[in-house]
C-alpha cells in the first residue's frame, strides 16, 4: 500500500467520542507528504485520571480548542479517496463514528486497515504494541501517546509491512 493517511486518537475519558486530540499523517507514493495535528474540545468535556496518565491532556489543555467539526473539516480535504491506517483499528475506527454520531454529522464509510493485525500476522515479537512494532520496523517513537507521534509511527509500521 503506498498511498493511506494514518490516523491516531487520544480520547478524555472512557467515551469513544471524547476525542481530544487527533493526528494524522498523509503517506503518498510510500513517502509521508504532509501531517496534521489538532487538540479537541472533547464531548463530553471532562477527563478521567487514568487518561491524563497516559497522554497528559487536560481539560485545561483543550478548553480553548477547536469542536471535532472544525477540525474535521480541516482534515477531510486531506485524507479524500485514501484508505485510513491505525494501530488497533477497532479503537481510532470507534472513536471516529462516535464523534460523528454525538454531532449528529453522516459518517462516510471510511475504508481502515490495522497495522496492529498486520504485525501480529508478518512480525514475531514479544508483543505487538505500538511502540515495539515501530521499534522493529526502524522508528523510534519517542513521544507514544501523543497523536501525531504516534500516527508517524502507525505510517512507518504500515509503510514497511502493508
Amino acid at each position: 500500500m503506498q498511498d493511506f493517511v494514518a490516523i491516531d486518537f487520544e480520547t478524555a475519558n472512557g467515551k469513544r467520542s471524547s476525542v481530544c486530540s487527533v493526528g494524522i499523517v498523509v503517506v503518498r507514493g510510500g513517502e509521508i507528504v504532509d501531517r496534521f495535528y489538532s487538540l479537541i474540545k472533547p464531548t463530553p468535556n471532562y477527563y478521567t485520571c487514568w487518561t491524563t496518565e497516559i497522554h497528559g491532556l487536560t481539560k485545561a489543555a483543550t478548553a480553548d480548542a477547536p469542536t471535532f467539526p472544525e477540525v474535521w473539516g480541516r482534515i477531510e480535504p486531506m485524507i479524500a479517496g485514501l484508505p485510513l491506517v491505525a494501530h488497533n483499528r477497532p479503537f481510532d475506527e470507534s472513536c471516529l463514528k462516535a464523534v460523528f454520531a454525538e454531532y449528529g454529522m453522516r459518517y462516510p464509510g471510511y475504508e481502515f486497515r490495522c497495522t496492529l493485525a498486520a504485525s501480529r500476522r508478518t512480525l514475531s515479537l514479544p508483543c505487538h504494541q505500538l511502540h515495539v512494532v515501530a521499534a522493529a520496523c526502524g522508528y523510534d517513537l519517542l513521544d507514544h501517546h501523543h497523536a501525531l507521534a504516534d500516527a508517524e509511527a502507525c505510517a512507518a509500521i504500515a509503510i514497511k509491512i502493508l
